[in-house]
């Protein structure tokens, strides 16, 4: 594969070291380089699964935005919230929920994260605090709004984030949400991972206003960061997790990255509305394993065995996964409306499935 094979050892045009510039040890970068090559693997494994139809209705993989996800969940606490929308795998992985509660949870059974009842797009996992996975788009903003009203409420030191694509910036949650969080000063971080795309739909073509003004109106502080360079990124939320919890109110990020495959498994590669030259050219400069592996090659943090060594633990855990979840059962029908925490109507109601019958 194109992440763990080199042509030649890359010199560093750099004369500082980008280690040491963004404040993280080769320990820690190595880490970094191990959590990215397992998300990639395991999406990869999942594609692989949905192809010969082990998962079935909507997936989105996250290949080519791991970097954004290793960077920006890798500074937070235990403690700490994230949320998301339906493009989700890893970034459930990222905050602690296990590989194969994920994939089972895929595969629709019984030991998954949401018991495999919410599938690809809705992983929840209460104990580590990742709260979805989401299928509205824009519908997860004003509920972790909520969740940073709580923490403020209870006077908690935890944070939040919240993850949404490029689309969810037009719908009116988004800005209602936000407004809450500003006049409440809340501890949450809205981060758009911008892609560049809403499903099909370049986002050019339906906003007059850049990304990172979406928070101004607001008065919210943006910034933007390119979420393929996992250092700068990992920088970057690092200091703003500690700006939000030491109560300066929240933040809006412009996460810059770039998806590999189509927005889901039903959308090719490249799609309609994307040259096919944009993404082999992005995968070739932008991928943020590639970039981060030219770094620890050329400080001396890694060798090609070690690389090496790591990408087979990361397909060993992937395939691992797979056989867990092949091996889960299915939910037990009885299980069909457990948590759902909905009260029958005094009159009476109708339903199609015989409850209710004498």
């Amino acid at each position: 594969m194109a992440e763990t094979k080199i042509k030649s050892k890359k010199k560093s045009t750099k004369k500082i070291d980008v280690f040491k510039e963004h404040g993280v040890s080769p320990k820690l970068a190595l880490d970094m380089i191990r959590n990215m090559l397992l998300y990639r693997r395991f999406e990869e494994k999942v594609e692989e699964a949905y192809a010969i139809g082990k998962i079935g209705g909507f997936c989105h993989l996250h290949i080519g935005q791991e970097g954004a996800c290793v960077g920006s969940i890798k500074p937070l606490r235990d403690d700490d919230y994230v949320m998301s929308a339906y493009r989700e795998h890893t970034q459930a992985i990222a905050k602690g929920v296990e590989p194969n509660a994920v994939m089972a949870e895929l595969y629709g059974r019984a030991d998954g994260a949401s018991g495999g009842k919410g599938g690809s797009m809705h992983i929840f996992n209460a104990a580590t605090r990742f709260m979805g996975g989401h299928g509205i788009v824009g519908g997860q903003v004003p509920l972790a709004t909520g969740i940073a009203w709580k923490i403020k409420y209870r006077k908690e030191d935890s944070v939040v984030i919240v993850y949404m694509g490029d689309a969810a910036v037009n719908q009116g949650a988004f800005h209602e949400a936000l407004n809450m969080a500003a006049v409440w000063e809340l501890p949450a971080i809205y981060v758009v991972e911008n892609n560049g795309y809403g499903m099909g739909t370049a986002f050019s073509r339906v906003s007059k206003t850049d990304m990172a003004s979406k928070a101004v109106p607001h008065g919210i502080p943006s910034s933007s960061v390119d979420g393929q360079d996992v250092l700068a990124t990992y920088a970057h939320f690092r200091d703003l997790a500690e700006e939000v919890r030491g109560g300066g109110g929240p933040r809006f990020v412009d996460l810059k990255t770039y998806r590999f495959r189509g927005h889901s498994m039903s959308d090719p590669v490249s799609g309609t509305y994307r040259p096919t030259a944009e993404v082999e050219k992005k995968k070739e400069e932008n991928d943020p394993i590639t970039i981060l592996r030219d770094h620890l090659f050329v400080a001396g943090h890694m060798d090609q065995e070690g690389l090496e060594a790591m990408d087979a633990e990361a397909r060993q855990i992937s395939q691992g996964a797979a056989d867990f979840a092949e091996a889960s059962p299915l939910p037990d029908p009885s299980q069909l409306y457990a948590n759902v925490w909905a009260e029958i109507n005094a009159n009476g109601r109708l339903f199609f499935d015989g409850r209710g019958e004498e």
